[in-house]
């Protein structure tokens, strides 16, 4: 398999990104993200007592994350500290920025809590297997050219370091009428491959339906060599899910996907079963 290095790499640092990828992807093109984010994002809202016992208790995303077949598990540094040195075995992608859901605003700003630097440091000070970083940009947010200008240098500070570099790309503000638009996602998709990013985490507006994927084609075209992974969104049927996602990939060409909630939301040993079956999906086995 053909790795396409970022010319942004490191020369000292090429072997150490080329095992990053290989091992993030299981010797592919794809990624399985699994996304541990949330308790940023959303606060309690999906980890509250009546969604289950095993997912009120957020080491229930290290459990998942050892025993399942991923690509990387995606959260924020201090939780990885928290509790990276019970679970040395897992994958990570250090997640830097984040804000909550509590203001409500049309045009959303979130800034980076930690940097490339802090990833690095963390990884020499811990052992742990830190294979790449995340940051979420909302595009059409009036504070867009703030996040844009991290991100530019989030990614190139990461290939120096031969981290991959992934980003989450949500249109939002005032002036966007609709988040889900097909034109609109792929101009997001041709924003992240202008930043440099190695995959971009993008919303996915359709259903199971075939037909409606291959719409889709036109996001993952505008995104040129960067791969697509799309967010799994609210909690759903679980054929549903991976029925979804076999069609973002056989028909939309998208290269993997990033999941939470349908994951993490449900009892360990149905979230392993499921976490796998979506792995045999994205890494073709």
């Amino acid at each position: 398999m053909t790795i396409n290095i970022p010319l942004d790499v490191s020369l000292k640092n090429k072997k150490k990104y080329e095992k990053n990828w290989l091992t993030a992807t299981h010797n592919t093109n794809n990624l399985f993200l699994f996304a541990g984010d949330q308790k940023i994002e959303h606060l309690n809202d999906d980890f509250s007592l009546g969604l289950g016992l095993d997912n009120s208790n957020i080491e229930h995303l290290f459990k998942i994350a050892s025993q399942a077949k991923i690509g990387v598990f995606a959260a924020h540094l201090g939780l990885i500290s928290r509790y990276g040195s019970k679970y040395k075995q897992i994958p990570y992608l250090v997640k830097l920025n984040g804000k909550t859901n509590i203001v409500k605003t049309k045009d959303p700003l979130s800034l980076a809590l930690w940097s490339v630097k802090d990833a690095t440091n963390f990884q020499k000070q811990s052992g742990l297997k830190i294979l790449g970083v995340g940051y979420t940009l909302y595009l059409g947010s009036e504070y867009e050219n703030d996040m844009m200008i991290e991100a530019a240098k989030i990614i190139k500070e990461a290939h120096a370091e031969g981290l991959l570099a992934v980003l989450w790309i949500y249109p939002r503000g005032k002036n966007i009428k609709d988040e889900k638009s097909l034109k609109l996602l792929a101009g997001a998709a041709g924003v992240g491959v202008c930043l440099g990013a190695d995959f971009i985490k993008l919303p996915y507006p359709f259903n199971e339906s075939e037909k409606l994927a291959n719409k889709f084609k036109e996001v993952t075209t505008a995104s040129g060599n960067t791969g697509i992974i799309c967010s799994g969104g609210q909690k759903i049927n679980e054929q549903k899910l991976l029925k979804i996602i076999s069609n973002q990939i056989k028909i939309s060409k998208t290269r993997g996907c990033a999941i939470g909630r349908n994951l993490h939301q449900h009892d360990l040993k149905t979230a392993i079963k499921l976490a796998n079956n979506i792995s045999n999906i994205v890494y073709g086995k």
